[in-house]
């Protein structure tokens, strides 16, 4: 059954820790799995979260540990000396157990490598370290099984046996030759339905998936969500097997980048959370709001321009709402596709008469369905007919345009290597607002 937290649990665990009450704060963790602990932990502050991490075995704490966010994380440790720090690495696969130094300090960092007693271990983070945290380097993990394929099947087992002491998941044995290069994998199915004097180059698959150790973080997810991968080997310039990434790392990768593009697309420049500081948060936002508020400038000089055709026929001004919301909208929709096809390498023929063909299609379907029922509704309410015509065109010229607007914006940006993402948010939709003012007013103007 999942772990509901609520407010009286936080309490009674919060109290347990102020009377220092170990057994009693135990007891309240003792059904939990760590990944709910860490939540937990994440309501208290770093000393309450410090008192409760050093109640659990050393090995469990890890887990836990390793669950928390990064940042609480680093407060935390703060109050951990090296020794410690050092004991809860002994049981962190070394992609997290990298991630966890890199928090540190490069001084308590150079002493927490240095008392971990796995000696392998020590050397498997210092390589992780100098990757860079956004490629794949960065994200892999060196613990893997791996076999040379001049083994036999007996000699493989052997290995295996050694090997998974280190790996918490296996999901392939991959292939290597005597140089360390990648040659393929074998399944473990295979492996043990073999005969024991078989080799592995008779039974491994020489077609295998894999990433360069620079390659970006995002392409790698693309990779692994292409070919619907649970690992991927890493692979250096030489073709040399360095590490695997798995699943769960990327999906990490996957949230990230999914907030970092509903942040771009509502107009936040910077990657932020709720608790950053009131000026980090400020500064993230003023960007788009200050271009939201020049657009909406120009949009109140622009209604000036007519403002004795207004006073003339005060109806036209029921229907502004209503034309720069719809085109607002409707940007956003067709934008909102684009950068999905972007972001998922879809989009390689960008500019292509067929994408604008289908979008100016679609658009004009839209346009022709919003335009009727606005049309029969101010014609049953009595309208000016030509208002109900003028209203009715203008939102069906809007639409196409808004669409065309949200379709080639984020392409263009794209091509000059701006994120995409941004098109979705206020931009677009300060744009269309002009625009839609421009066509509902322009046509009013010929028609009266």
């Amino acid at each position: 059954m999942a772990f509901e937290m609520t407010t009286d649990f936080i309490e009674e665990v919060i109290a347990g820790i102020t009377a220092e009450k170990s057994t009693a704060v135990l007891d309240l963790f003792q059904d939990l799995l760590e990944q709910d602990i860490s939540a937990v932990l994440l309501e208290l502050d770093h000393e309450q979260a410090a008192f409760a991490l050093r109640l659990f075995e050393i090995e469990f704490g890890a887990q836990v540990l390793k669950e928390l966010d990064a940042d609480f994380r680093k407060k935390l440790l703060k109050g951990f000396s090296s020794q410690e720090i050092a004991a809860y690495i002994e049981f962190i696969v070394s992609d997290d157990a990298a991630d966890i130094i890199n928090e540190q300090s490069v001084k308590t960092g150079e002493e927490v490598i240095m008392l971990l007693l796995n000696k392998e271990k020590a050397n498997y983070i210092r390589d992780l370290l100098h990757y860079d945290d956004d490629c794949a380097g960065g994200l892999m993990a060196k613990e893997l099984i791996k076999a040379n394929i001049n083994w036999t099947i007996k000699q493989t087992i052997e290995e295996i046996r050694k090997q998974t002491r280190a790996v918490e998941k296996i999901y392939s044995v991959y292939v290597v030759d005597n140089s360390d290069r990648l040659s393929g994998r074998v399944s473990l199915k295979r492996i043990i339905l073999a005969d024991d004097n078989a080799l592995i180059s008779d039974i491994y698959e020489d077609e295998v998936i894999s990433v360069e150790s620079y390659l970006h973080e995002v392409d790698v997810a693309e990779v692994m969500r292409k070919y619907d991968l649970d690992a991927v080997p890493v692979v250096n310039i030489q073709g040399q097997l360095l590490g695997r990434i798995t699943i769960d790392d990327v999906v990490d990768v996957i949230t990230e980048q999914a907030d970092l593009e509903r942040q771009a697309m509502a107009g936040i420049s910077d990657d932020v959370e709720e608790d950053d500081t009131v000026w980090l948060l400020s500064r993230s936002r003023l960007p788009w709001l200050t271009i939201g508020m020049m657009g909406g400038l120009l949009g109140a000089r622009f209604l000036g321009m007519f403002e004795h055709f207004i006073a003339l026929v005060p109806a036209m001004a029921f229907f502004i709402p209503l034309i720069t919301a719809t085109g607002g909208n409707v940007g956003i929709q067709a934008s909102s596709l684009v950068v999905q096809s972007l972001a998922r390498g879809n989009a390689d023929d960008s500019f292509s008469f067929a994408r604008f063909f289908k979008s100016f299609l679609v658009s004009l379907i839209n346009g022709l369905v919003l335009a009727s029922l606005v049309f029969a509704m101010n014609y049953f309410f009595g309208e000016d007919p030509r208002m109900v015509f003028v209203v009715s065109f203008s939102l069906l010229s809007v639409v196409v345009v808004a669409s065309f607007l949200g379709t080639i914006t984020p392409l263009i940006l794209d091509r000059f290597g701006i994120n995409p993402a941004i098109a979705s948010g206020p931009f677009i939709t300060t744009a269309n607002d002009l625009i839609g003012l421009a066509i509902y007013f322009s046509l009013a103007y010929l028609l009266y």
